[in-house]
Formats: structure tokens, sequence, C-alpha cells
């Protein structure tokens, strides 16, 4: 595990996460995603599934067809790979859902599809990796987090991956580890992604979603006295954010890290930059209250760090953020 001492987030690549991302392309998983939204993929990943095409068979896949066929989420099946040791893949203390063979089927489709080797000549993954050093070598995000989340002990580790799942963010909590895994982000249509080194806010993006919606829901938790009679009511969001969004803390949590990435591309990368998210927010996701959403959390901000703020903590915005969302609302539509 290599850091740079500038950085607070942990970039690297781990082989346990390669292994459960090859052996989905030998399932049906790739099938599924494309069937669910037509993409293209990285090129390691389709020669991956040309790689494994024989192995669909194997013990190991059929055992992880049977996982998504039961629904299991993805960040559940990675939160367990990487509760195993490497190679051999054992695990002191198992899920009862998790076949005892398990782990074992696993090592040997390792062995047989000669992995090692494979991810050897392929140079994509240290590209992947050096692109995603570079562009997080400076990132401070615990800091950038605090005055919101309070001090934050948690490692936050950032894994690349140009396997499966290709168009979606993994993140979990594992003991002291959040974990986000990442692939480069989809391109239009059928083109192959871009790679990480094209797309730096993409990286941001993940980053500070992923760490963000951990720490923020886990933050409403500990503090749900509070929210016991604001998350009666939804906030003032468009019907598709609602619908994206079904629960209050959802909601907050999905309003609050996307207002997270546009500040923090405005105060370290460029306002250029911010502006570029936030028009890409608007027009792709919807998020149409997210200049709002800013200017309220920045008022909050600077009222924490003024002698005569009114906050101590966040805990004593979230009774009124709804009522402010909504005024900052109409004042950036006039």
């Amino acid at each position: 595990m290599v850091e740079s001492p500038a950085s607070d987030v942990m970039v690297k690549l781990d082989d346990r996460v390669r292994l459960l991302s090859a052996l989905l392309a030998a399932t049906r998983f790739p099938e599924m995603e494309w069937e669910r939204s037509p993409h293209g993929s990285h090129i390691h990943a389709r020669n991956t599934r040309r790689h494994v095409s024989s192995l669909s068979g194997h013990p190991a896949a059929l055992t992880l067809g049977t996982f998504l066929d039961q629904h299991i989420p993805l960040e559940t099946l990675f939160s367990l790979i990487l509760s195993m040791n490497f190679p051999d893949m054992t695990l002191k203390h198992a899920p009862r859902w998790m076949p005892s063979s398990f782990p074992a089927q696993l090592h040997d489709f390792y062995i047989q599809a000669d992995l090692e080797t494979f991810w050897a000549n392929e140079p994509d993954w240290q590209v992947s990796l050096t692109d995603c050093r570079r562009i997080l070598r400076d990132s401070h995000l615990k800091t950038f987090f605090q005055p919101f989340l309070g001090e934050i002990s948690a490692n936050l580790i950032f894994i690349p991956n140009i396997l499966y799942p290709t168009d979606q963010d993994i993140t979990f909590r594992l003991g002291d580890d959040l974990v986000v895994i990442v692939p480069p982000r989809v391109a239009w249509g059928e083109s192959p992604p871009w790679q990480f080194g094209d797309d730096p806010m993409h990286v941001y993006r993940a980053a500070i979603i992923g760490y963000g919606r951990i720490l923020m829901m886990e933050y409403l938790r500990d503090h749900a006295d509070v929210l016991v009679e604001v998350s009666t009511t939804p906030l003032s969001l468009n019907q598709g954010l609602l619908e994206q969004f079904p629960t209050w803390n959802d909601q907050f949590t999905g309003v609050f890290t996307a207002a997270a990435v546009a500040m923090y591309l405005e105060e370290t990368i460029s306002p250029k930059e911010a502006n570029a998210f936030m028009l890409m927010e608007r027009k792709v996701r919807g998020m149409d209250i997210l200049p709002a959403a800013v200017s309220v959390f920045r008022r909050y901000r600077n009222d924490l760090n003024s002698p005569t703020g009114k906050y101590k903590d966040l805990s004593e915005l979230l009774p009124v953020f709804p009522k402010q969302l909504k005024v900052a609302s109409r004042i950036k539509a006039l």
C-alpha cells in the first residue's frame, strides 16, 4: 500500500477486487449490465470475458451466479472479498449465506484462469493507478469534510477498476476503511470509457460522493433524534430526485454530496470545473437544486467559522435546512 504524503486518500490496486471482478466476467453479469444500461466497456474488461469464457461453468462462477440471483448487493460481495486473505482466499468469519466451499473455489478460479500472468501483461492497470494517484495526490478530503462531519479517523481507500462492474461505483465501510471502487466514466453509446487521466472530475466526484455518502449516512443515523420532526417532510426536490432518493436521509445526503463536489472543485481546482460539474449534474441527473444547496452549505460553513456564528455543528443546521434550501432556491431562480 502506497500513500502520497500530501494526500489523505490511499490509491491502490487490490488483487482480491480484481479477482471478483474477473469472476463477474465469467457469469451473466456483463449481460445484466448491458440490459440495464447499454454502454461500452474497457478493452481489458472485454479481453477478460474472452479469457475466462471457458470457465463459465467453474464452481466459483456458478456460486457467484447464485449470489446474483439472490440479489446480494455488489457492496456486500466486494466487502466479503476484501475480508479474505489473498491468494488462498480464506477468512476467519464467513457470513451464513456464503457456502463454505466458496473460498477454495475462488482460489481455484484464480489458478485456472492464470490471472497473475494475465494481469501482469495488462499495462492499463498501472496506467489507471498512476492517473488516479496523480489526480488525488494533493487531496485533503478529511479536512474538507471536517466542518460538516467532525474529525474523520477512517482510512480513505480508492481503488480504480477497469473490470466489472463497468458503470457504477462500489462504496462501503470495512472496519476502519472507507472503500471506493471506481470504474472509468462511461462514454456515450458503445464507445469505450474515458481513461481516468482524461477525466479528473470523474475521479474527484467518485471520491467525494463515495466517502461523503458513507460518512453522512452514518452521521444522520447518529443524530436521528434531531431528525424526528424534520424528516417527516420531503425536501423541495423535483420528482425525479424524490424517486432517486426515497427517504429524507437519502435526499439530504444526495444533495450534500453533490454540493460537496461543487464546493471542492471550486476551492481546490477552479470555478470553471465547478461550474462544468454543476451544469452536468443539472442536465444529466436533474439536480436543479444544486446551486441553492451550495449556497446553504457554504453559508453554514462560514457561520461555523465565524466568532458570531449561530451553528456549533451540522446537527444544528438539520432542522432548518429544508426552509433554507427552499429560500435559497427561490433566490437563485430570480
